[in-house]
């Protein structure tokens, strides 16, 4: 049978469902640039940059096996449009902020703190969503189209949030915030309830923990998870952005927008190719080769003082981290049975979250500690490290190949 590179946007609910996550992919993209950038000019400290994440990683990675449980015992799109209300507050809270003349970041910490609990509910119930929406045979396809679109905002989100602070200040990007937050949850309400079948009463931390046994029970999705975590937490260095955008290469507010959204372009170009090819012959060596030039590309970003190469690394390394978002989100839906999807994307979630979320306080620290370049090297290096360590305790993932078949 040909492949159909347009099969899951054949589905109308599909498409409702991306176009709620491109909304709200958008408008936290935007937040979270104009965000960091704001407390950068308040406080000068790329750890300030860390904290940003941290204070968004605690209540996320508390919440978010709890949030898994909820996917698996409520209505998914109704726990979505809940979690999704409470992101979009979380942009009116900072909208009010900047109404006023903010010279400490702890306001700002707050605010990313309320859209971690947001997103730890939202996250699991959303990704199991999806799942429910198109049959097994699209899932891969399903998956890049759905990537595409998120890095298609993480394209648009950081260079518009650059330019609207150029054109009208932090509140006039964070009204757009919030329109497109609005925009997502009325997008979600298009698509029909999902109510759970009735689930057998047990014990609460035992149901917690089960999405957790699932996949230390799983070799492919523990690998392809851990390699995920290890290589975003030491390689990626996106969080400090802001300081290679004025430190390094000397730019202002647009040209941070454009490198905080190069690894997307490089992404959105990945995505689309991935959905029309179809699917790797070879998938855990596409992956493994894929982690392993993601940590080189940040090496040689650390070490560039041109804008126009570093620009073109940023989307290079996107490119190549899609691959490997693709790979893991296909996996992750076809290993898991449907009543459990709930608690593994929330395992999924914990693991991305503690790449990107903790990753960004690793990040403000090592640089406090060796300095911004030193330290994007040394995560580079790192990632490297990871990917031969991966690839040497889980041979399944070596050998593993086409997963569709």
């Amino acid at each position: 049978m040909a492949h159909d590179p347009y099969a899951a946007l054949r589905y109308r609910e599909y498409r409702s469902f991306l176009g709620a996550s491109f909304a709200v992919a958008l408008g936290t993209q935007v937040q979270t640039a104009v965000l960091g950038w704001q407390v950068y000019a308040i406080t000068g400290d790329p750890l300030s940059l860390g904290l940003v994440g941290l204070a968004e990683a605690l209540p996320f990675l508390a919440l978010t096996l709890l949030g898994g449980w909820a996917a698996d015992r409520l209505d998914r799109r109704l726990l979505s449009l809940l979690s999704a209300a409470a992101i979009c507050a979380s942009g009116a809270w900072v909208l009010v902020v900047s109404l006023g003349q903010p010279r400490s970041a702890l306001p700002f910490y707050a605010v990313q703190a309320l859209a971690g609990v947001g997103r730890a509910f939202y996250r699991p119930a959303f990704s199991a969503l999806g799942s429910e929406l198109v049959p097994r045979e699209h899932y891969h396809n399903a998956t890049s189209w759905r990537v595409s679109l998120f890095h298609t905002a993480q394209v648009l989100g950081p260079a518009a949030g650059g330019l609207l602070i150029a054109l009208g200040g932090p509140r006039s990007a964070y009204a757009v915030v919030v329109a497109l937050l609005v925009a997502g949850v009325g997008l979600m309400a298009a698509i029909a309830p999902r109510p759970r079948p009735s689930a057998p009463r047990g014990r609460v931390l035992a149901d917690l923990g089960d999405g957790v046994r699932f996949v230390f029970a799983e070799p492919l999705l523990l690998g392809t998870m851990s390699l995920d975590l290890f290589a975003v937490l030491f390689g990626g260095a996106t969080a400090l952005l802001p300081v290679f955008a004025r430190d390094v290469l000397g730019t202002g507010e647009v040209g941070f927008g454009l490198l905080r959204a190069a690894p997307a372009v490089g992404s959105v170009a990945m995505s689309l190719l991935l959905a029309r090819r179809g699917h790797f012959e070879r998938s855990g060596r596409a992956l493994l080769w894929a982690v392993a030039f993601f940590g080189v590309s940040w090496i040689a970003f650390a070490l560039s003082t041109s804008y126009a190469l570093s620009l073109v690394l940023l989307a290079a390394g996107g490119a190549l981290d899609s691959i490997s978002v693709v790979l893991r989100g296909t996996l992750v839906q076809l290993r898991t049975p449907p009543d459990k999807m709930g608690r593994v994307a929330a395992v999924n979630s914990f693991f991305i979250g503690s790449s990107n979320e903790l990753g960004a306080f690793e990040s403000g620290l090592a640089a406090r500690l060796l300095g911004t370049v030193p330290s994007v090297v040394f995560g580079g290096m790192m990632t490297l490290v990871t990917v031969g360590l991966v690839a040497w305790r889980a041979p399944a993932l070596r050998r593993l190949g086409r997963l569709v078949q």
